[in-house]
């Protein structure tokens, strides 16, 4: 499958290249990421979600002389059930939880590059993943379109099994339209690693600051400023994707379901 324009990632706005543009795999190499720092740095600058999971293998796209232009994190999810889908068991499985490329990376680099990420999985011992994409967009709190959603068409290019669609959630939205996570939300209640970061962007967005007005309860202060500083978006539910990564998992797949149709491409797409 050719998908008719290919979306592409910088600081958290998309773009798209046309699908005619060939990549020359000759300009590229893909290699594990041993940390997280540099995955994550790049994550939050570029994805849109602007958070970044709980990794278990980075991959990065790089150009030739160091450049990184693109990474995959394959991660553990936030419920477990997450996986029940999958062939296999325990550390075999696992989910694709961020995958980005930047905007100078041609057309159809995407499935170039995670076919070189599924191999080397492989080899890592891995048998099935898991992804799932965001049809539902969002907006600022000033009307400007910062996420347009997408169906997973570069998935349905390397050939996923369909499944469907995930629980339909009712999301939380910052006033620059990112998203603000139930994850974030709970590390601030529970005190968890990270709590910081996710009290400061309700902070960034006019929250006052947890232990301000005698508001030390990270719960009181969560119920008193959410509602405040973000909106309400009824997500119908993100797309969910699956493969195998060997040939026993691919028998084992549940069987796909018809793939979700691509909305047209942005003008400036059509017209490039």
């Amino acid at each position: 499958m050719i998908a008719p324009a290919c979306q592409r990632w910088r600081g958290g706005r998309d773009s798209y290249r046309p699908a005619r543009e060939v990549i020359d795999t000759r300009r590229y190499e893909v290699a594990p990421i041993a940390t997280d720092r540099e995955a994550r740095a790049f994550v939050e600058a570029h994805h849109y979600s602007g958070s970044y999971p709980a990794a278990r293998a980075r991959f990065g796209l790089y150009r030739r002389g160091g450049e990184l232009a693109g990474v995959a994190v394959v991660s553990h999810p936030m419920r477990e059930g997450v996986l029940s889908c999958l062939p296999g068991r325990g550390l075999e499985r696992a989910e694709l939880g961020r995958f980005v490329l930047l905007d100078g990376v041609e057309a159809n680099g995407e499935t170039w590059f995670l076919a070189r990420v599924f191999e080397l999985l492989r080899r890592s011992g891995f048998v099935a993943l898991v992804s799932h994409s965001d049809p539902c967009p969002r907006t600022s709190a000033a009307g400007a379109v910062v996420f347009g959603g997408h169906v997973g068409t570069i998935y349905q290019a390397h050939n996923a099994a369909y499944l469907g669609r995930a629980t339909p959630r009712t999301q939380r939205v910052l006033p620059d339209g990112t998203v603000l996570s139930a994850r974030a939300l709970s590390k601030v209640r529970a005190g968890e690693r990270g709590r910081r970061y996710a009290a400061e962007l309700l902070e960034r967005h006019g929250a006052w600051p947890l232990g301000a007005a005698g508001v030390v309860d990270p719960a009181q202060w969560l119920r008193l400023w959410v509602p405040w500083v973000t909106r309400p978006l009824r997500n119908p539910g993100p797309h969910r994707y699956a493969w195998g990564l060997t040939g026993a998992a691919k028998k084992h797949l549940p069987s796909s379901l018809p793939y979700p149709k691509l909305a047209p491409p942005p003008a400036e797409a059509r017209a490039a």
